[in-house]
């Protein structure tokens, strides 16, 4: 009797309310990556360090089901609840965040991850952004009567010490990240357009100068350099052979296992993930993973119509604008549009931090978009 009325409540307090398919697509987008991972990349991966053949694949099938478990928990809360703890995690993730460069783990010339001894290795900001889009639309929707652009002025003065952190790692990718969900933030909310694009320019020419003059970045400028010459480095080298998997797939693809890029990359199944899908599934598998992302975002805007709340809509726009974002700049690396950044792709890549960030924005986002009950 208890835990007939126990699933009764559940199903009336959660499932009944959620939009379900945007949890379904969510679902089946970490299955694929299951898949993917299981077929193209774990078993190589796994061989690389000598383990049993499946050690990659349960590590990120469990990765996968501490995702859903934090999904259902984000999108169970109130709302009042989860931006209350929302703005609590946006500091313990930054004091992560802040953690990183004193005593952080070095991996390839950039300092990106913490491993302490109470928890395993760790990236911090894909904690940080989730809970920066709560900030930032909790200050943009202010109600206070204040002018809006002390609003955008304190708003940016919350992701400088993230920016500050990020570039000294050096993590060029996930800065720009960040930067571009706070544009998207700042322009929707009403902002000239000649003040936003006039920072806009100010701050690519700040980060131009910083790249190519600061010794610091020097990591990053010799990513560009790899991107516009393939043979003077390792990025570039991998970028290209990245193409070279994409086209050799062709529209079908060579096979379950038939893929060689997965043998030349030790980022295979994290930033060239695309690519290994597509030479060993064939360029129709992409086309329908990207249709899948739009008709996620579609669905994710259509609630925007029918929402009142500015606030939410803020945190809801902000929160596709991240993983649309994220998902374009794997996507341009794969095909050598962009440089390599290191940025993984949403719900597909291998990564408990890249796994356990995107629940959490699925989960803000099903919380919002989820019915009202009055």
């Amino acid at each position: 009797m208890f835990n007939n009325n126990l699933i009764y409540k559940l199903y009336h307090g959660w499932w009944k309310n959620i939009d379900k398919t945007i949890f379904l697509l969510v679902l089946f987008l970490f299955s694929l990556g299951l898949f993917f991972s299981l077929a193209s990349t774990s078993l190589i991966a796994s061989d690389k360090l000598q383990t049993n053949n499946y050690f990659f694949f349960f590590k990120h099938l469990a990765y996968i089901f501490l995702g859903i478990i934090t999904l259902i928990f984000f999108s169970s809360l109130s709302e009042k609840n989860l931006f209350r703890l929302s703005i609590l995690l946006f500091f313990i993730s930054l004091f992560f965040l802040l953690l990183v460069p004193i005593v952080g783990t070095e991996v390839k010339g950039a300092k990106r991850w913490l491993e302490l001894f109470f928890l395993p290795r760790f990236q911090p900001i894909e904690f940080v952004k989730p809970f920066t889009i709560i900030l930032l639309a909790t200050i943009l929707s202010s109600e206070r009567n204040i002018h809006i652009y002390y609003k955008y002025f304190v708003s940016f003065i919350v992701i400088v010490p993230i920016f500050f952190l990020l570039m000294i790692q050096p993590d060029i990718g996930q800065t720009l990240l960040i930067f571009l969900s706070w544009l998207t933030l700042v322009f929707i909310s009403g902002i000239s357009l000649v003040v936003i694009f006039t920072f806009f320019s100010i701050s690519l020419s700040i980060l131009i100068y910083m790249v190519f003059f600061i010794p610091k970045f020097k990591y990053i400028r010799n990513r560009i350099d790899s991107f516009f010459y393939p043979d003077t480095g390792t990025h570039g080298a991998q970028a290209a052979k990245s193409v070279d998997g994409i086209s050799s797939g062709g529209f079908f693809g060579k096979g379950i296992g038939e893929g060689t890029l997965k043998y030349k990359g030790s980022e295979a199944h994290t930033d060239f993930i695309i690519s290994v899908i597509s030479e060993e599934f064939g360029v129709v598998i992409i086309i329908l993973l990207l249709l899948m992302f739009l008709f996620f975002i579609y669905t994710v805007f259509k609630k925007l119509y029918l929402e009142k709340n500015e606030k939410i809509k803020l945190v809801l726009v902000g929160s596709i604008t991240l993983i649309a974002s994220q998902a374009l700049i794997h996507i341009g690396v794969n095909i050598r549009l962009l440089p390599t950044t290191g940025m993984t792709l949403p719900f597909l890549s291998y990564g408990g931090s890249s796994i356990l960030g995107v629940s959490i924005l699925s989960g803000i986002i099903l919380n919002l978009t989820k019915r009202k009950v009055n």
